[in-house]
């Protein structure tokens, strides 16, 4: 894949990104950052040297993922993955705030060397070590292709993975803050929540989303479509959010990107059938896009196959996973909600010999 970066296009729609990051979506809060403050240019090149130093998978991991079944579903493959890199750390066994720091940062940079390996694996391929000479995007296209991409694709792919690594209270970070409240580890705090965004009304959803547009096939088709599906009552994917009620915020960045992406491939059939899917959707139905249906298209312009996109999600979600992980065993409470019982009372106890 041969494209030509716009600087000018692509800086402005850098500074969309920051305005997104530094909105305030509301939500619950929990207490401060962990260091207080965004780091300066040591401190990043620092820990971006720290993360390459990591990405290589233990020789056990490996060879556990080799004996997974070529179709082995992607996510439960992952799953696995963490599992078994949990054999392998160090500080496994150390629930101090200084070791769950360092766990993170291992498993940032591991888990996108995972996510290449189990599909290179799956389709009969060698696995590719990383290039300690690129940095993370970079370096999860060359594992997955065996060559290195372009500097604006694996930029675009930045952008993604910035736009998905962090999201408040969804389902898989609640799931992973009730794992970790029990003192479990991190490792296994992961797993779960991994287990949840495995489904497809979580991080399944852009994968979904993707087969819409796949299925609507041509931007002439788009509006026709849509409205027949709404006649039919059927649920759009990437539509709708339980917390954007008016607009995903993350969403006109991925939108831009997308768009700069699919004129830089001189095909932007994907975008324009997004562009009216919304319109469509927004006009019928007021509902708005979130950044599933946007960031879909944008992996399958790049050739990555629609099966990798939710693993994608979960190399790039790791990082929220793991502050909230640290956050809630700094200042642990174990979740235990109260239920009350709904079904019937008026039923009779009958002896066993009496039950027909």
């Amino acid at each position: 894949m041969h494209l030509d970066r716009g600087a000018a296009e692509t800086d402005a729609v850098d500074e969309d990104i920051q305005a997104s990051l530094s909105a305030d979506h509301g939500g619950y809060h929990f207490g401060p950052p962990a260091f207080g403050r965004l780091p300066n240019r040591a401190e990043l090149e620092g820990f971006d040297a720290e993360l390459r130093s990591h990405r290589s998978l233990p020789p056990g991991v490996v060879e556990s993922l080799e004996l997974l079944p070529s179709d082995a579903v992607p996510m439960d493959a992952l799953r696995t993955a963490v599992s078994a890199l949990a054999l392998y750390d160090p500080d496994a066994g150390d629930d101090s705030r200084d070791a769950n720091l360092r766990k993170a940062t291992r498993l940032l940079a591991r888990l996108a060397t995972a996510v290449a390996a189990l599909h290179r694996l799956s389709q009969g391929l060698e696995v590719v070590a990383p290039d300690p000479g690129l940095n993370h995007a970079a370096n999860f296209l060359y594992m997955l292709r065996g060559e290195r991409p372009e500097e604006f694709e694996a930029r675009v792919l930045e952008v993604t993975l910035i736009l998905y690594m962090e999201h408040e209270f969804n389902a898989s970070t609640f799931t992973a803050r009730v794992i970790a409240s029990t003192l479990a580890d991190l490792y296994g705090a992961v797993v779960g929540a991994i287990a949840a965004l495995k489904g497809p009304l979580h991080g399944g959803a852009n994968e979904k989303a993707m087969d819409v547009i796949l299925e609507i096939g041509v931007p002439e088709r788009a509006e026709a479509w849509v409205e027949e599906s709404l006649r039919q009552k059927k649920r759009v994917m990437g539509f709708g959010h339980r917390i954007y009620k008016t607009a995903d915020s993350r969403v006109e960045v991925a939108k831009k990107w997308g768009a700069l992406l699919g004129k830089q491939l001189d095909d932007t059939r994907l975008s324009d059938i997004c562009i009216t899917v919304e319109e469509v959707m927004r006009r019928e139905k007021n509902l708005c896009p979130n950044v599933d249906f946007y960031a879909a298209p944008i992996y399958h312009m790049m050739e990555i196959p629609i099966a990798l996109n939710t693993p994608i999600f979960a190399m790039s979600r790791v990082v929220g996973w793991s502050a909230h992980i640290i956050e809630q065993i700094d200042n642990n409470r174990l979740f235990r909600p109260n239920s009350r019982y709904v079904g019937a009372t008026d039923l009779e106890f009958q002896p066993l010999d009496r039950r027909g």
